[in-house]
């Protein structure tokens, strides 16, 4: 090594460093910016870095791990660790990419299923008489930590619905826009009126939020059928999934600042749960808020399986257990007890609410 690549008999300046290392000069300011890589030495005078041949090590790992497409932050817990610790969180990391690719397979598996059906639909409509009816249950849980019930849900063989109350007067809140939804449940709507009628009823439920001094509200997830047609309606965190031959699917996408930031690139979905800010809704039933649900229109099949939750569910028990309970229940109250149950498993540090629906023929079964 010549004496340009040295400092003090054995440091490396950061161009021989980053050759050493494979990483750009760049890189190398920035992760010693985010204290992921800091220089043994910096001149007082021209801020020249300069860096030991022992960081070597950490800075191919830090490289290596950048590829893997690990967040920087995520990156730095990984380069503290013992060696068997940091296999085990590589592994785990890993093992979140690939649960987090089959979900977007699934996905497209929906979409294309979504696809084809409505191709099949042009050339031969569906007939709004569908004898399809719905079986379902509701459950909700107080948890393990909270003192109050802040969830409502509620389920029949037209209408499904949660909602997550928050603030001082959350729990009335989440009520409330349950209650302004049954009514439909016994109204003799066709496919053409859903969308219309279920969006004027959350508005009206948006329209009577309680006010406080801190911020309440609650969020809405409900479905709404007539025929073989639903009415999807979401504003919040709570969400939406069918389980069918394609997987498990979600339907909905949550309106947070967390997901905003996995949206942006600047989160994983894996760091979502540690957030702090992770309860903080950009849009739900507020007064003090825009009424911007997100809605749309879906064919139901024999054969699948709906899924209304508030995230006291999701954001404890991982979507491949989700997935697991539905598919190995034989009913839909089966299938809530057994959410509720694994959510207590997890620690159920939040209130719970869920509902399952199976869309069948009617007359099929017991």
């Amino acid at each position: 090594m010549d004496g340009a690549h040295r400092r003090d008999g054995e440091l490396l300046t950061i161009g021989a460093f980053a050759r050493a290392s494979r990483l750009s000069p760049k890189a190398l300011r920035l992760y010693d910016e985010l204290g992921l890589l800091t220089p043994v030495h910096v001149d007082p005078c021209s801020g020249y870095r300069h860096y030991a041949p022992a960081q070597l090590e950490r800075a191919r790992l830090v490289a290596w791990l950048r590829r893997l497409g690990m967040p920087l932050a995520r990156i730095r817990e990984v380069c503290e660790l013992a060696p068997d610790a940091a296999a085990g969180a590589v592994a785990a990391y890993w093992a979140q990419v690939e649960a987090d690719v089959a979900a977007r397979r699934d996905l497209a598996a929906f979409l294309v299923d979504q696809l084809k059906r409505k191709d099949t639909t042009m050339a031969r409509p569906l007939d709004p008489a569908t004898p399809l009816t719905m079986r379902c249950a509701a459950l909700t849980d107080r948890g393990l930590v909270r003192t109050a019930q802040q969830d409502a849900a509620y389920a029949g063989p037209h209408l499904l619905a949660v909602a997550d109350g928050y603030g001082p007067r959350g729990g009335p809140a989440a009520t409330a826009a349950i209650e302004a939804l049954r009514p439909l449940a016994d109204r003799d709507l066709t496919a053409a009126d859903l969308l219309t009628v279920l969006e004027e009823a959350a508005r009206d439920a948006h329209r009577a939020a309680p006010t406080a001094d801190e911020a309440t509200g609650s969020t809405l997830t409900a479905l709404l059928r007539s025929g073989a047609r639903l009415a999807l309606l979401h504003i919040g965190d709570s969400r939406a999934y069918v389980l069918r031959d394609s997987g498990l699917v979600r339907l909905t996408h949550d309106h947070s600042l967390v997901q905003s930031l996995i949206d942006e690139g600047r989160l994983t979905p894996a760091e979502a749960p540690s957030h702090p800010q992770r309860a903080l809704l950009l849009r739900s039933l507020d007064a003090g808020v825009d009424f911007a649900p997100d809605l749309q229109l879906l064919d139901a099949r024999p054969g699948e399986r709906y899924l209304l939750c508030t995230d006291g569910l999701t954001g404890v028990v991982p979507p491949e257990e989700i997935r697991a309970a539905l598919a190995g229940a034989a009913t839909p109250q089966q299938a809530v007890a057994e959410l509720v149950r694994r959510a207590h498993e997890a620690g159920a540090p939040d209130n719970v609410g869920c509902v399952v629906a199976d869309v069948v023929t009617e007359g099929e079964g017991a």
